[in-house]
């Protein structure tokens, strides 16, 4: 799915006309790529990882800065694109670490409670103690 509006390049080589021949200017520099939008990871996080609604301020951004590009006003679309990563990262993060935690938590709390339940067997069971060098039981 190609996304990268408008389609004529704002920095390509114009034709012009001088003296009735056809001119080319070209402008050089370092092209710059085409800002980016991030619509549709916009949509996921609306979708899916909307906490706090992090995602639809992301889906907000991706919009205007997609408005921003096809109007012609890259430096706006950038800006507004990457106020919609960062908000796309906010909500990833929002909606993943919470289950890791959770998960982590959950993992250790079963890892202490089988070693407490086998601690707490070797105390109740009904073997005589021994005691001294000579290892016989006491109390027998």
């Amino acid at each position: 799915m190609d996304t990268a509006y408008p389609r004529e390049d704002p920095r390509g080589p114009t034709p012009r006309e001088a003296d009735g021949a056809a001119h080319t200017a070209l402008t050089l520099g370092a092209p710059r790529p085409p800002p980016r939008d991030h619509l549709i990871w916009s949509v996921f996080s609306t979708l899916y990882l909307n906490l706090c609604c992090l995602g639809f301020l992301a889906l907000a951004y991706s919009i205007k800065a997609r408005d921003q590009k096809v109007a012609g006003d890259l430096e706006e679309a950038r800006r507004l694109g990457s106020k919609a990563k960062c908000y796309n990262i906010l909500a990833t993060m929002w909606a993943l670490v919470p289950p890791l935690l959770l998960l982590a938590l959950v993992v250790t709390g079963a890892l202490h409670l089988s070693r407490l339940a086998r601690d707490s067997a070797a105390f109740f069971s009904t073997k005589p103690l021994l005691h001294g060098p000579q290892m016989e039981p006491v109390g027998i």
